[in-house]
C-alpha cells in the first residue's frame, strides 16, 4: 500500500517517512489514505483522481477544494476543516492534518449548526471570484417541476411561474459571499473536542448561507442519509446557526429560509447522487419510476420537500401559489404511491 500513496520528494519532506497507509473509504473522485510517518503525526492524503467519467474537471474539483479548504483555515477561532500542510498541484495531491473524529452522538446538530455558521462567515465581499458564485436552479428547473405537477394531472395556479420567476431572482448569489461547503453532509462532518470539522469541499462555492441551513427543513438534499428534522430539534439549530452568525457578523443573517426550500425543491437534480446529476430530468422520472439514493426513495424525497414548502409558504408574501401547489403535489404522490415513507428522523437514521 505504501508504494501506492502519491507523495514525491517535496511532499516527503513535509509528511516524513510513512510506515503505514490505509486506503479510506471515499466517492469515486478521489483517493483518501491515511499515512501514518515515522515518528510523526497521522496525515491524510488526498488525491483527486482523473478516472473515467469523474476526471472530466479533476484539475477544477483539486482547485476548488484547496481553495475551500484555505478560505476554512482562516478561523481565528476553533478549525472548522482541517489544515493543507502541502500540495503537489501536478498531481491533484493535498496532504491535510489529520482530523480524529470522535463520532457520533444523538445531540450531533448544534454543535454542527455552530460550525456550519463559523464557516459561512468566513469570507466577504472582498473574496468574490476566490471560489465559484452557487449554482441554483435555473428556468428549466422551473419549469420542469410545473411540468411534473401537470403530469400528475395537479392543475398549477396561474401565478405560480411568476412567482418561480421571482424565486430564480432572489437566489441570485450576487453580493452574497458566505463560504459554502457544497456537500455539508453527514459523513463530511467530523465531531472533534473543540468542534465540528468539515471535509470534502469540491464543491466549495460562495453564496447565501442560508442555501445551507436549509438542509435541516429540506431533509439534507445533497445527501444520500436523508432526514426529517422538526419541531424543537430545528429550532434549536436554527437558532444556534442564526445566533452564532450574529455574533460573528454583527448582522442578521440576510434572506428568506423559505426561498433556499423552494429552490432546493425544484432542483431534479437534488434527487440523485453527484454521479447522476446533469445527465437527465429527474423530476420528469418521478411519474413514472422511483428510484433510491441511500435508504430513501425519489418520491420520498420529493414528498417531503412539498410538505416543507407548503409549510412555510401558507402566509408568504411571494410563494403562497406555489406553497398550495406543493400542498396538492404532495397528497397527489401519496394518494398514488401509498407505501411512501417519511424520511427518518436523525435519532432513527440507521448510519449511526
Amino acid at each position: 500500500m505504501l508504494n501506492l500513496v502519491p507523495l514525491n520528494d517535496a511532499l516527503l519532506s513535509v509528511v516524513g517517512t510513512p510506515e503505514q497507509a490505509e486506503l479510506l473509504d471515499s466517492s469515486p473522485r478521489s483517493r483518501v489514505w491515511r499515512v501514518r510517518p515515522a515518528g510523526r503525526p497521522p496525515v491524510i492524503v488526498k488525491q483527486i483522481t482523473d478516472d473515467g467519467d469523474a476526471g472530466a474537471d479533476a484539475d477544477t474539483r483539486f482547485a476548488r477544494e484547496l481553495a475551500g479548504l484555505r478560505l476554512a483555515g482562516r478561523t481565528s477561532g476553533p478549525a472548522v476543516a482541517p489544515a493543507v500542510l502541502a500540495t503537489d498541484p501536478s498531481s491533484r495531491v493535498m496532504v491535510l492534518e489529520y482530523v480524529d473524529d470522535l463520532g457520533r452522538t444523538a445531540d450531533w446538530m448544534p454543535g454542527y449548526a455552530e460550525s456550519l455558521a463559523r464557516l459561512h462567515a468566513l469570507t466577504g465581499p472582498a473574496d468574490a471570484g476566490a471560489l465559484p458564485a452557487w449554482s441554483g436552479p435555473t428556468a428549466t428547473d422551473a419549469e420542469s417541476f410545473l411540468t411534473l405537477a401537470r403530469a400528475l394531472d395537479v392543475p398549477v395556479p396561474s401565478i405560480v411561474p411568476d412567482e418561480l420567476a421571482g424565486l430564480l431572482e432572489r437566489l441570485d448569489p450576487t453580493g452574497h459571499h458566505a463560504l459554502l461547503h457544497g456537500d455539508p453532509c453527514p459523513g463530511n462532518d467530523l465531531r472533534t473536542a473543540e468542534g465540528v470539522r468539515f471535509v470534502d469541499f469540491e464543491r466549495a462555492s460562495l453564496g447565501n448561507g442560508l442555501l445551507e441551513l436549509a438542509y435541516f427543513r429540506i431533509g439534507f438534499p445533497t445527501c444520500w442519509c436523508a432526514m426529517s428534522v422538526t419541531a424543537a430539534p430545528l429550532a434549536e439549530v436554527e437558532d444556534v446557526y442564526r445566533s452564532t452568525w450574529r455574533g460573528l457578523t454583527g448582522k442578521d443573517v440576510p434572506g428568506d429560509l423559505a426561498d433556499a426550500c423552494a429552490g432546493w425543491l425544484i432542483q431534479g437534480d437534488a434527487l440523485v447522487e453527484r454521479a447522476h446529476r446533469g445527465t437527465a430530468d429527474q423530476l420528469a422520472r418521478v411519474p413514472v419510476e422511483d428510484f433510491e439514493w441511500g435508504y430513501v426513495s425519489a418520491r420520498e424525497r420529493l414528498v417531503h420537500r412539498l410538505g416543507v414548502v407548503a409549510g412555510m409558504t401558507r402566509d408568504h408574501d411571494h410563494l403562497h401559489a406555489l406553497g398550495r401547489l406543493s400542498s396538492a403535489l404532495a397528497d397527489r404522490l401519496l394518494a398514488r404511491w401509498t407505501g411512501l415513507r417519511p424520511l427518518p428522523t436523525p435519532d432513527a437514521r440507521p448510519w449511526y
